[in-house]
């Protein structure tokens, strides 16, 4: 595929109470046919939850559901049996298989942060689970966390071939992205930073299947999806 690079003015703009959003790909109300998703990746959703509001009790299935707080916290409760709370710089993720109700809510006194990514399975119908680790990439800055892979020896496993990867570049630094599926989608989070001559600000993304370095024009954290090529 040629090098797309997918703006943030693009995306959709949801405000609606409690929730303000921002869909880089079609969700909910809010619909183009530009922007279905790419490759396995259907959803990235760039979320601001006021405080006592949050997603109440819903149910999913079939769907690869990776949750990054980038700050506040959030109360998870679901049909398995998990209970607790994910905080800024944790990711959670939920592999819906044959069906799981669950809910997202701030019962903090301030906004919550987060992205909530969802990736299309290779495998339907199996059982559902949940992982949760902390990588929060300004603790180690200047090189690649990843975050899921399709093996067991990823932090979490994710039933699709492809990896997750997050990163914080400090102004002037590089880094190679290098794809082992196919696909790259590079979606910079905040900063601003260069890949293959093209100026990468937040909120953007750009898809390329080649291998590039990324470097950052200001400090900037982003989120790697090396993907199926498709």
């Amino acid at each position: 595929m040629k090098t797309y690079l997918h703006r943030s003015e693009d995306r959709g703009h949801v405000q609606a109470g409690w929730l303000n959003t921002y869909h880089s790909f079609s969700f909910g109300s809010w619909y183009d046919p530009r922007f279905m998703g790419v490759s396995a990746l259907r959803v990235i959703n760039d979320d601001t939850v006021a405080p006592h509001n949050g997603f109440g009790t819903h149910p999913h299935d079939n769907m690869e559901i990776l949750t990054c707080v980038l700050s506040g916290t959030v109360t998870h409760k679901d049909s398995m049996g998990n209970e607790g709370h994910i905080h800024a710089g944790e990711w959670q993720l939920m592999s819906a298989g044959t069906g799981v109700r669950h809910s997202e809510i701030n019962d903090q006194d301030i906004p919550v942060h987060l992205l909530q990514i969802w990736i299309q399975p290779n495998v339907r119908d199996a059982e559902p689970t949940y992982q949760q680790i902390k990588r929060d990439p300004r603790e180690q800055p200047n090189k690649w966390h990843l975050i899921v892979g399709p093996n067991e020896a990823a932090p979490m496993h994710i039933r699709q071939d492809a990896e997750v990867k997050t990163a914080y570049l400090t102004r002037d630094n590089q880094l190679p992205v290098t794809t082992t599926q196919g696909l790259n989608y590079v979606h910079v989070i905040s900063g601003k930073v260069m890949i293959n001559n093209e100026v990468v600000n937040a909120g953007d993304a750009l898809a390329f299947a080649e291998n590039f370095d990324v470097t950052a024009l200001e400090d900037s954290q982003m989120i790697w999806f090396d993907l199926p090529k498709v």
